[in-house]
């Protein structure tokens, strides 16, 4: 007996050796086309569209092959095989594996890609690819020259062509839950609209109660002109003191920033403003936090799901909590002015109390998602979300997306964007093709507050160490509670590791009408 369940053993080990081969082999196929991606928006030559759309559609198309090919579905119901431990446990049988848990999540995240992609035809994959590619300049020249109608007929295609791979995927499923499922496979759509419901009930209200407080906070803190090469030094200031690992990092400027890469090569990207210094810092920090997660994932995971972010709601939990939690608290400000003030004489008069105030602002007439303060940003969201909807369901067309866009956000906002520019074509992510994706940044705002929340349970209040620059303990609390699992435990599997809890709102909420109620010195709050 003991001599056949060695002999099992072994089999079990030799074929998840070469199914891990495999997996790593398609990892790196697309960790070389997340290179050519950076590339296209942060160095390549403005003429170089045409070569690179073949590139990275050759090398989609690389590894699309390799994960359907018949290869992959034949080992990974080898190893289904050695995964029942699950099911004769809720039978009350009892059984183990031969895979270890670790290996058993492998398995896992690999058939759901397998399943999905199997789904859609090559060709389709294909041309998803390269209409991207081609996608990006076309927007950006669209937004450059603020004409809506140049992007227009790529948005279109785009959306069909996202319509058509969500029919492969789950023809009898809403088209929109396929899409939202790519980018957040753990909290379903369902739970989405309830957060995204749940913020917008209770942060207009306060938002209001702030607009009506009459109360005189800073807002011209960082007033001036402040040139690019001393923005920039100051980025890298940002960056040096909350510990970037500049040996498998570096920092570059984007039209819109990003953050992309692998534990071994994180990159930050951030842009400058001649008149907004303390957009480049936040935007800077907030691009850390992602990158600051994608290095603190497992070395030895790499290539494999173990290796890899537990998708974007927990991927954005970390850029909020390090953005808003850390970068626009009052003791980030008492730490990080003096610095700023060595780089720019003119901010010697600025009090830490001023920054602070600056850097949390509430203003409702902000057109601009990514200058918009920790409230209001939520709206930016529900708006994007609510046309993504009906783009997909086929309730909106195309051409009318500029006026809808603009109708929504004189709605929730109270202010109307006067150009495209700023409107409807000021985010990247639909010339990525990337629908369903705008509201993990609800969702991770949401899951910040209670990763911050669960941290100071365990360890106290991290005020002090914020003021004297030290970043070590916060940081190793998420390297062992978020970071170093890579994709070992679902969303709410790893929630509720993390925290003790199921995901909520409450924390987020509890944390914005205490920081805001007593900023603003709104006594219902």
């Amino acid at each position: 007996m003991a001599t056949d369940q060695a002999q099992s053993e072994a089999a079990t080990s030799d074929t998840y050796e070469e199914f891990e081969q495999r997996v790593r082999r398609i990892s790196n196929v697309s960790n070389a086309a997340g290179i050519l991606q950076w590339d296209q928006e942060v160095v390549m030559p403005e003429e170089g569209t045409p070569a690179r759309a073949q590139q990275l559609s050759a090398l989609s198309s690389i590894g699309h092959e390799l994960l359907t090919d018949d290869e992959t579905g034949e080992l990974l119901e080898e190893l289904e095989g050695e995964t029942t431990e699950s099911s004769r446990k809720t039978s009350g049988e009892t059984a183990s594996s031969d895979l270890s848990d670790e290996q058993e999540a492998v398995v896992r995240e690999v058939r759901r890609r397998y399943d999905r992609e199997t789904s859609v035809p090559q060709e389709l994959v294909e041309e998803i690819s390269e209409t991207t590619a081609t996608a990006h300049p076309t927007w950006k020249q669209a937004k450059e020259e603020d004409d809506f109608e140049q992007f227009a007929p790529t948005l279109e295609k785009l959306v069909e062509l996202k319509r058509e791979y969500a029919e492969h995927i789950d023809p009898d499923a809403d088209p929109y839950e396929v899409l939202f499922s790519d980018y957040e496979p753990y909290l379903d759509l369902e739970t989405a609209e309830r957060v995204l419901e749940k913020l917008r009930d209770e942060l207009v209200p306060l938002i209001d109660a702030i607009d009506d407080s009459g109360a005189e906070i800073e807002t011209d803190a960082f007033a001036g002109t402040f040139e690019d090469d001393d923005q920039e030094a100051l980025a890298r200031d940002v960056l040096d003191s909350l510990g970037y690992h500049w040996g498998r990092g570096r920092l570059d400027t984007a039209p819109h920033p990003f953050s992309s890469g692998t534990q071994f090569d994180a990159r930050v990207t951030t842009r400058f403003e001649e008149d907004d210094l303390l957009g480049s810092i936040t935007s800077t920090i907030h691009e850390f936090g992602h990158a600051n997660y994608t290095l603190g994932l497992p070395d030895e995971g790499y290539g494999t799901p173990l290796g890899e972010a537990r998708d974007l709601s927990v991927h954005e939990s970390q850029s909020r909590l390090w953005e808003n939690h850390v970068g626009r608290s009052r003791p980030f400000w008492e730490h990080f002015l003096p610095i700023a003030r060595e780089r720019f004489p003119s901010l010697e008069d600025v009090s830490p109390e001023a920054a602070y105030e600056a850097a949390n602002q509430v203003h409702d007439d902000n057109l601009i998602r990514v200058e918009a303060d920790e409230l209001t940003y939520h709206l930016h969201i529900v708006i994007r979300f609510e046309i993504e909807r009906d783009l997909i369901s086929g309730d909106l067309a195309v051409e009318d997306v500029p006026e809808v866009w603009n109708d929504k956000y004189e709605e929730y906002l109270g202010v109307r964007p006067e150009t495209d520019a700023e409107g409807c074509l000021q985010d990247i992510h639909w010339s990525h093709g990337s629908f369903g994706y705008f509201s993990t940044y609800s969702l991770g705002s949401v899951l910040a507050a209670q990763l911050y929340d669960a941290a100071e349970d365990d360890l106290g209040e991290f005020d002090d160490d914020i003021r004297a620059g030290e970043f070590g303990e916060l940081n190793g609390w998420l390297r062992e509670n978020v970071h170093q699992h890579g994709k070992q435990f679902t969303t709410p599997e790893l929630i509720e590791r993390a925290t003790g809890e199921e995901y909520t709102a409450e924390y987020f909420l509890e944390y914005v009408k205490s920081k805001y109620g007593e900023l603003y010195d709104l006594e219902e709050y």
